[in-house]
């Protein structure tokens, strides 16, 4: 890696902070398909840590012949999460002080499409958000939800659970097959961005669908495989692929799959839009190239000018059936 590169993901440009060991390789380990059990794959795509530059590792994407599902394999061992989520990591501290504009018209955003999937709940509901990081999702239901709700969250990263706590959140720390929870208890749980980096996305959601009532439903939101930006970025450079922190990357097909083989009811799949994967995408591009570090920092989380452009050409394939993510609504059955 030449200097000049090097010093372009060292800077503010990203918020990043000098990593002592980002030159030693990450511990990986195979793996097979999360959905079928096959490990029967092709590769689809080499990349690299272009965000956070954790390691020196390149990564390999592979698509499941039998299902479809796009997976990292290997990937790095569950020993390393410390290391690849750094203490810079954008979902441990996404507030106003340090994104501004992106955050007040993200706020408004998602608070509307929170709320859509809480019309059916009434007074008292309980309410739980797996992967919450530091309780973004969280903060906006208090504020905008009815007041009676119960929200909780459940996070693995204690830096982003104390960041949550700190604001009056009831957060636990730990993975969601952990924590200590009451079975049948919860109206409404949300995954969102969550599903891609777990290491079993249906051991999770089978402990999700535990602590739901029957009933109850589950709102999955998670990178689209089966988009235009996957399509022409796919090779190396896709935003979604997130080296090496996306594990398990769905469409449809596969995460409709997952969905029956966890016992879950699928209400809807639909695509909403987004430009993260987009602007990542032509990030990921400009720093494989040596690019100069204020034209890459014109395409990151930072970027009002790229991300609102995105956003709008995001809508297009949107139309189509076709936008950046998946957002899946599935309901526990009712006992017999």
């Amino acid at each position: 890696m030449s200097h000049s590169l090097t010093q372009s993901l060292t800077t503010p440009l990203m918020g990043a902070i000098h990593r002592p060991d980002s030159d030693r390789p990450l511990p990986l380990e195979p793996v097979t398909c999360c959905v079928c059990g096959s490990d029967d794959a092709e590769p689809l795509a080499v990349g690299e840590d272009f965000e956070y530059r954790t390691s020196p590792d390149t990564f390999l994407a592979v698509q499941c012949r039998c299902c479809g599902l796009v997976y990292l394999n290997p990937r790095p061992a569950m020993t390393t999460l410390d290391r690849i989520y750094p203490l810079d990591y954008h979902a441990f501290d996404f507030s106003a002080e340090r994104y501004g504009l992106i955050y007040r018209v993200r706020q408004r955003l998602e608070a509307k499409r929170l709320l859509s999937a809480c019309q059916r709940l009434g007074p008292g509901a309980r309410l739980l958000d797996v992967g919450c990081g530091d309780g973004f999702h969280l903060k906006l239901l208090r504020q905008f939800g009815r007041s009676d709700w119960q929200l909780e969250g459940v996070d693995m990263s204690d830096r982003a659970v104390a960041l949550g706590r700190q604001q009056g959140l009831k957060l636990h720390q730990g993975t969601i097959q952990a924590v200590d929870l009451p079975a049948h208890q919860y109206d409404l749980a949300f995954m969102i961005a969550t599903l891609e980096h777990v290491d079993d996305p249906a051991e999770v959601i089978q402990a999700v669908r535990r602590l739901l009532k029957p009933g109850g439903e589950l709102v999955i939101v998670t990178d689209n495989t089966d988009t235009w930006d996957f399509r022409l970025f796919g090779h190396r450079h896709w935003g979604g692929y997130h080296f090496p922190r996306h594990w398990n990357l769905f469409n449809a097909n596969t995460v409709g799959r997952l969905a029956m083989e966890t016992d879950l009811e699928v209400v809807k799949i639909q695509t909403i839009v987004s430009p993260v994967n987009w602007v990542y995408s032509i990030h990921n591009y400009l720093v494989d190239w040596n690019a100069a570090s204020w034209l890459v920092k014109q395409f990151s989380l930072e970027s009002t000018l790229s991300l609102g452009f995105f956003t709008l050409f995001d809508q297009v394939f949107q139309a189509f059936g076709h936008g950046a993510l998946l957002r899946v609504t599935l309901r526990r059955p009712f006992e017999n």
